[in-house]
C-alpha cells in the first residue's frame, strides 16, 4: 500500500499483519479522489479541508488526503493493533501537527458533537459486515458536524443492500470490485 499522489507520492504505507482489517485497495482509494477531484456532480475543494475518517484503519484515505493538501484530519479507530499501526504511518510522513486521533468506539456512545469540530468531508469506511451505518449517519445529521457544502463519502460492499436515513443525499454512487462508493451530502 502507498501514497498514490500529491507531497508523499510513492511513500509505502505499513498496512496490519491481521485479517481483521481490510485495507482501502489502492485503485479503489484513487478513484475515489479522482471523483473528488473531477466529478461535476460534487462541488468540493480538497484543499485546507478539514476531514473525518471513521473507521481509520491504518489511515489509507486520510493520509492520502493530507499529501493532497487536506489541511487536518480526525482518524477514528479502536482495534488497537491497527492504532499502532495508524500512528507509526504518522510519524513516518511527519504529519503529527496535522493529524489527531480518537481510539473510541464510534457506534458505542460517542457522541459526535463532543468532537467540537466542523467538518468539510467525512469519510466512513465501517468493516464490511457492520449493519449500524444508518444509527451512524443519522448521529453526523443530528450533531450537525459536517460543513454545510460538506460531503459524506461511504465506502461498502456492493453485495450489501443498506438502507440509509432520507436526510442523506446520494450525489453519486460508483462499484469497484466488490466495493461500492457513495458521495454523499444531507438534504
Amino acid at each position: 500500500m502507498r501514497i498514490i499522489s500529491g507531497q508523499y507520492k510513492g511513500k509505502k504505507i505499513l498496512e496490519p499483519l491481521d485479517k481483521n482489517t481490510r485495507p482501502l485497495k489502492d485503485l479503489t482509494k484513487e478513484s475515489i479522489f479522482n471523483i473528488i477531484k473531477h466529478s461535476n456532480k460534487l462541488n468540493f475543494n480538497l484543499n485546507n479541508s478539514n476531514i473525518l475518517d471513521l473507521f481509520s484503519g491504518v489511515g489509507s484515505f486520510g493520509l492520502e488526503a493530507l499529501s493532497r493538501n487536506a489541511n487536518f484530519v480526525t482518524f477514528v479507530e479502536n482495534y488497537f493493533s491497527v492504532v499502532k499501526i495508524l500512528k507509526e504511518n504518522i510519524k513516518n510522513l511527519n504529519l503529527n501537527q496535522k493529524t489527531k486521533i480518537i481510539e473510541k468506539d464510534i457506534l458505542s456512545n460517542f457522541n459526535l458533537a463532543e468532537l467540537n469540530q466542523k467538518y468539510d468531508l467525512i469519510f466512513i469506511d465501517p468493516p464490511f459486515k457492520e449493519k449500524k451505518i444508518k444509527h451512524l449517519i443519522l448521529n453526523i445529521y443530528k450533531s450537525e458536524i459536517l460543513n454545510l457544502n460538506g460531503i459524506i463519502i461511504i465506502h461498502r460492499n456492493r453485495k450489501w443492500d443498506d438502507v440509509f436515513p432520507i436526510e442523506l443525499n446520494i450525489l453519486e454512487k460508483k462499484t469497484y470490485g466488490v466495493s461500492q462508493i457513495f458521495f454523499c451530502n444531507f438534504v
